[in-house]
């Protein structure tokens, strides 16, 4: 049974700790105190990747030290077959085979381990998981309780735990790939106040901040901006609109209502703002042309010059070409990539990957 102060020792930390680097490193080392123990793991396996968090001693760079197998892979079969939500004793995983008892018991006494107790939290496909504890003296009772009590509170942190780090992960892909094609996106409520915004926009904004509306916008645009907010609120199937939000240096958007979004207890939103911001040029987007298309390196570095916009002759300047040597590079570079002039040529490399370096 947990007690009041269980409570606040180890379950608030089980939680909070779920943002901790490493994550519930609070709480493992509570349990281990907890427990008396001399040692703490909880071990997550996704597919074939295996992850220990762990308190008190590092057992696992013990076993490399020794060169002994580590605990959890000299009981991996059996760890595989627990029933998750009861607590095992590791005794039971040899009670029937005396040469793998053996076995055990010399390996747990060279690592100073007298006993230990495990419980499945998790048995699903693609996520599995364990809770255990290792004393140098024989675990009681309560520590059986213990795990068990903890167990549905445990499993349900480590669910959070995955759902969070998935949910991470894609919002860095995403905000990667918005950088990658120079958007940055804006939320507002029905007032035009600011609910959220891209990292990237900020120094391009000053004074934005969550709750207040933007300043310093191009003229009519503070007023536009709230027409579309309202309209939006009004109407979420309201067609998108375009608006230039700053002159210098030039910002343009395109406003749309946000779509079904979770449920939002503060600020419901109306608005999202799609900005373009400007790119800046990088050498490496030739290199990549030149891969894609089986280019010369020149003749890719031209292409890229003509497609940010550059007449034939300010590009030859740019690369220290004469005007004749580009244009033969850009005759050559129509024929090879199927296009009819400079317009196609531009419309090809920017819709291809090689704008996203």
């Amino acid at each position: 049974m947990l007690t009041s102060r269980d409570e606040t020792d180890l379950i608030l930390p089980l939680y909070t700790g779920l943002s901790e680097s490493p994550p519930l490193a609070t709480f493992l080392e509570r349990l281990r105190r907890r427990a008396q123990a001399d040692y703490v793991t909880l071990f997550l396996r996704r597919g074939e990747h295996a992850t220990q968090l762990y308190a008190g001693r590092d057992l696992r760079a013990l076993a490399r030290q020794t060169g002994t197998r580590e605990l959890l892979a000299l009981d991996k079969v059996h760890y595989d077959a627990l029933r998750p939500g009861r607590v095992y004793a590791a005794s039971e995983f040899s009670a029937h085979d005396p040469a793998y008892h053996a076995e055990q018991r010399a390996q747990m006494e060279q690592m100073g381990i007298a006993d230990q107790r495990i419980v499945r939290l998790i048995a699903e496909p693609g996520l599995d998981a364990w809770l255990a504890l290792a004393r140098a003296v024989p675990c009681t009772a309560s520590d059986s309780a213990l795990l068990s009590s903890l167990s549905p509170y445990v499993t349900e942190a480590v669910r959070l735990l995955v759902r969070a780090e998935s949910h991470e992960i894609e919002r860095r892909l995403e905000a990667a790939a918005l950088a990658r094609t120079g958007t940055a996106w804006l939320l507002l409520d029905e007032e035009a106040r600011v609910i959220a915004a891209d990292p990237a926009l900020p120094p391009l904004f000053p004074g934005l901040c969550p709750g207040h509306r933007l300043r310093d916008l191009a003229t009519g645009a503070d007023r536009a901006l709230a027409a579309a907010a309202a309209a939006f609120a009004a109407d979420p199937g309201a067609a998108p609109r375009a608006l230039l939000l700053r002159d210098n240096p030039r910002i343009e958007a395109l406003l749309a209502p946000p779509g079904p979004l979770p449920v939002v207890i503060l600020q419901p939103p109306a608005l999202l703002a799609l900005v373009r911001l400007p790119l800046p040029t990088s050498p490496a987007r030739a290199g990549y042309l030149a891969q894609l298309h089986a280019l010369p390196r020149r003749e890719a570095e031209l292409a890229i010059a003509l497609s940010d916009g550059l007449s034939i002759a300010e590009a030859a300047d740019a690369m220290g070409l004469t005007l004749e040597t580009a244009r033969n590079y850009s005759k050559r570079l129509y024929a090879k990539l199927g296009v009819r002039g400079q317009a196609e040529l531009v419309a090809l490399v920017h819709s291809g990957s090689a704008t996203l370096a």
